[in-house]
């Protein structure tokens, strides 16, 4: 089963520049979905992923991408 990774576009703390080519080197199958997630509160004061049915936050980009590592996958 495919990875469901999502990432929201209007996040202060993620820029889709760099954090895009980090997951998917993490997760080459996975489809990476750009969008609102509605997670707004916690989207102002934190970076955050959305990982096989989990938020994982984080103070910066990579330390976001860097939690989000342990849910991701395996094939």
């Amino acid at each position: 089963m495919a990875n469901d990774i999502r990432v929201c576009d209007k996040c202060k703390h993620m820029r889709m520049k760099t954090a895009l080519p980090k997951l998917q080197k993490l997760a080459p199958d996975a489809e990476i979905k750009v969008g609102c997630k509605s997670y707004c509160g916690p989207c102002s004061r934190f970076a955050f992923i959305f990982v096989n049915g989990r938020y994982v936050t984080g103070k910066t980009e990579d330390e976001a991408i860097e939690k989000a590592a342990k849910y991701i996958k395996k094939s």
